[in-house]
């Protein structure tokens, strides 16, 4: 196994955690600037979610592309030509003077925003195996998921200070930042010797064949679905804040911070649990919180037609903690299943969680962000079908005897 002695543990995590945050900040910081920037090129709402949907769209396509392109061409090579090209379209974004040419930038945003956290994930599994980088898996989760929370606060203090190309200006000095510690402290994780050669037929091949995994669409597919439940309050943020909440710009925080706090710790216990409980339990557990979240949700809007902080906040914290606690394990047992194509491996993971966030946001929110009681019902489907998912993976391993081996580790 390549390993990099000169880095540290933490240094590790610190790194790939700060380059997983930069593409969900993208997304979270210019939520408070929605209605500025609807007033200013005198734009709908539904207009206005295109600047998430444009994004996630371009970041989900070039997903597939970035794992593969570290597989071949090494992980720093492609992570510093990603921060590069984020912090032209963050420039892009923070000059356009209409909507067209915003939503042109964006897309560029999003084509180059997956490299850290793709290719991050790939990085821990190129240094580290076995609880150790569920370990390390962890911590990053935990750090990353700060993102969601001070993003839309940081966008909100900076719309205090000027207006929304400020936000746009602060993701260039934080990705310039990201890309600098990248070149001093990121090592080549992928050796020349491992890399495979870029052919476009067969990475296409390799695409399908992952995609025609039953096994690699449950594991993914129950990852997806439990963050999708997740994901659509966090494209709903405005609407849940200003519209069903009555709070302001500023106030985004009562829906990120507890989003953050229930991540956190679920991450961890997640690092905690590794090694002492198997990953079955772990995710049986995660589950089972992510059903507590729904009781709640839907229970508080059923009896409640005006929706109050923070009781309308604590099962977003549940339903956090459900997600991070799954996670790291469900991504640890796909990237297993491809040594030799960690990055392609992550691509596939990446895309099948952006394009459930791309429907969410362009196709679900709009409809459902409306009333309280909606957004818990999506929430609970997604939930429900995750769990189905992972019901039937659980089935699989028994037939092949696979979950008794697992379990008397």
């Amino acid at each position: 196994m390549h390993t990099a002695p000169t880095v540290s543990f933490r240094r590790i995590a610190l790194l790939v955690a700060g380059l997983s945050m930069f593409g969900p900040f993208a997304i979270d910081a210019v939520f408070p600037a929605f209605p500025r920037i609807g007033n200013q090129f005198a734009v709908d709402k539904l207009a206005l979610q295109q600047v998430i949907s444009v994004y996630l769209l371009a970041y989900a396509l070039m997903s597939l592309v970035h794992g593969a392109l570290s597989d071949a061409l090494g992980r720093k090579r492609v992570i510093v030509g990603g921060l590069l090209v984020f912090i032209a379209a963050s420039i892009g974004c923070a000059l356009a003077r209409d909507m067209p040419t915003l939503l042109f930038f964006r897309a560029l945003q999003g084509m180059s925003a997956g490299v850290g956290y793709i290719i991050g994930r790939a990085v821990i599994r190129d240094l580290y195996a076995g609880d150790e980088a569920q370990r390390l898996m962890s911590q990053v989760s935990m750090i990353f998921s700060i993102a969601p929370a001070i993003a839309p606060i940081i966008g909100g203090w900076l719309l205090g200070w000027g207006n929304w190309p400020l936000i746009f200006w602060f993701l260039v000095g934080f990705s310039t930042l990201l890309l600098a510690v990248t070149l001093l402290w990121l090592p080549e994780t992928h050796p020349p010797q491992a890399r495979l050669e870029l052919k476009p037929l067969a990475l296409a091949a390799d695409y399908l064949a992952i995609a025609r995994n039953r096994r690699f669409l449950r594991l993914a597919g129950a990852g997806a679905l439990g963050f999708g439940g997740l994901f659509l309050y966090i494209a709903s943020a405005p609407a849940v804040i200003i519209d069903l909440l009555g709070l302001g710009e500023r106030d985004f925080a009562w829906l990120f911070v507890p989003t953050i706090a229930g991540m956190s710790l679920g991450a961890w216990f997640s690092g905690r649990s590794a090694g002492r409980i198997s990953g079955e339990r772990a995710i049986a557990s995660g589950f089972a919180v992510l059903g507590l979240s729904v009781l709640w949700n839907v229970g508080y809007n059923l009896f409640t037609d005006t929706p109050q902080v923070p009781w309308a906040m604590l099962g977003l914290s549940l339903h956090a903690f459900g997600t991070a606690l799954i996670f790291p394990v469900l991504t640890l047992r796909i990237l297993d299943m491809y040594p030799r194509q960690r990055g392609s491996a992550s691509s596939m993971q990446a895309f099948s969680v952006l394009v459930t966030n791309t429907v969410v946001a362009g196709v679900l929110s709009p409809l459902l962000s409306r009333h309280g009681l909606h957004l818990a019902l999506g929430a609970a489907a997604f939930i429900a079908a995750g769990g189905l998912l992972w019901w039937l993976e659980l089935r699989a391993m028994a037939r092949s005897g696979k979950l008794a081996a697992d379990q008397g580790q």
